[in-house]
């Protein structure tokens, strides 16, 4: 006997199976049975606290005796058998009897001499886009292995890593349709930055509509058949409304389609996802939203600027520049005077922002850095003063999309450096 050669799954259900053995080995045999929903009888003289658990709840049948000739065909013949007693004699002569039964036999003893085997297995979780897939794992005699195999495939099941999304209907023709949207956050444009959840919804979809920012090339990994809509927008840029997209998501999601709204950074950080998810509930749909790393707090930390840094400032403000510099100051007017203030969509009016800031009270020296397409190869971090923030960043040609940082804080680059690993 060798290697299996032949993989197949089983449908247990109902049918009896014999486990010879009362130890862990045969209880964790035992459950993996009952969860197949086979009919399960036990045949050993002791068994471990779990097998007796089993018993006692009526799970199984267990004979309290030694093995004898004939267990396996009576009452009625056994479908398949399990020998885990921890003695290779009484394994073998399990193995001999079930091999003149034409029964199938698993030896926990010893692989090679087995007539099957049980691969490592992993099933999709109920919830995530991998729920209904069963992936099963042999190597060659190696459980070991097999069992560290089938976790990466769990993992990347369960991250959307493995194309999970259905391609056959699940429901009846003439259900009625049941779509959904995501509202995912993406990140701050690095594909490994998104999070496990949002990237199985990911993998799922149907239709994905997309921002200019987060993963981007995560796209490139999704199946032909899933429809992408670009819906971004550049400065002064904006193709398609805010209006519209609420109207793509509710329309395709009423068609039964599986939704992704893909935004950069937190959907419901200056993202306008709680536009979006009450266009959706407003019309009936169901909305889900994925939290993401959001660009205010990480952009920086990638330039090797913390946001909040012990006898520096205890506090941040985040704020929208893209409205010109009223918004800016009310958002900062409650702040804590050393508060870091991030700008997003800051880069266009930065002049108009800075002078603003320094009539306020800021110092004009105050520590400013223009962190360009954080995240990303490209990134670049300019370091500057409120004073001179709009004509340095002309000189050295700042373009959008960029996170600016005023405060004290971004000292703190000066003995740290990029932190963003590219």
């Amino acid at each position: 006997m060798g290697a299996p050669a032949y993989p197949l799954t089983l449908d247990l259900a109902g049918r009896r199976v014999v486990v010879v053995g009362g130890g862990p080995v045969a209880a964790r045999r035992a459950r993996g049975l009952l969860e197949a929903g086979a009919a399960v009888e036990l045949v050993a003289p002791w068994v471990c606290e779990d097998v007796v658990s089993l018993a006692t709840r009526g799970e199984i049948v267990w004979h309290e005796r030694e093995f004898v000739s004939g267990d396996l065909l009576l009452p009625e013949a056994a479908w398949l058998v399990h020998t885990a007693t921890g003695d290779p004699l009484v394994d073998a002569q399990v193995a001999a009897e079930a091999d003149a039964a034409r029964i199938w036999c698993v030896r926990a003893d010893d692989a090679g001499a087995s007539s099957a085997w049980t691969p490592a297995v992993a099933r999709g979780r109920v919830g995530r886009a991998s729920e209904g897939l069963t992936v099963a794992v042999t190597a060659g005699g190696d459980p070991r292995r097999a069992a560290a195999v089938r976790d990466g495939v769990l993992a990347a099941l369960d991250s959307g890593t493995l194309p999970v999304r259905r391609v056959r209907q699940t429901t009846p023709p003439n259900a009625p349709a049941t779509g959904r949207v995501a509202l995912v956050g993406g990140g701050p444009g690095a594909e490994d930055l998104i999070t496990v959840r949002g990237r199985a919804l990911l993998a799922e979809a149907d239709v994905v509509v997309t921002d200019r920012l987060g993963p981007r090339s995560l796209l490139g990994t999704l199946a032909a058949e899933v429809e992408v809509v670009d819906v971004g927008k550049t400065p002064g840029n904006h193709p398609v409304s805010q209006e519209r997209i609420n109207e793509l998501l509710v329309h395709h999601a009423s068609l039964g389609k599986r939704v992704v709204r893909l935004k950069g950074g937190d959907p419901f950080v200056l993202g306008r996802g709680g536009e979006e998810a009450l266009h959706c509930a407003e019309h009936g749909i169901p909305v889900e939203v994925v939290p993401g790393v959001t660009s205010a707090v990480s952009v920086p930390a990638a330039a090797g600027i913390p946001v909040t840094h012990r006898g520096i400032t205890a506090s941040f403000v985040v704020a929208s520049a893209h409205d010109g510099a009223d918004a800016v100051l009310r958002a900062a007017s409650d702040a804590a005077p050393d508060a870091t203030l991030v700008l997003l969509m800051g880069v266009t009016r930065l002049g108009d922002t800075a002078r603003a800031l320094i009539r306020s009270g800021r110092r004009a020296d105050t520590p400013v850095a223009l962190v360009e397409r954080g995240w990303t190869p490209e990134q670049r971090t300019t370091v500057t003063t409120l004073e001179r923030a709009a004509e340095d960043a002309l000189a050295a040609g700042v373009r959008a999309p960029a996170v600016v940082v005023v405060g004290d804080v971004v000292s703190v680059r000066n003995r740290l450096g990029d932190l963003s690993g590219e």
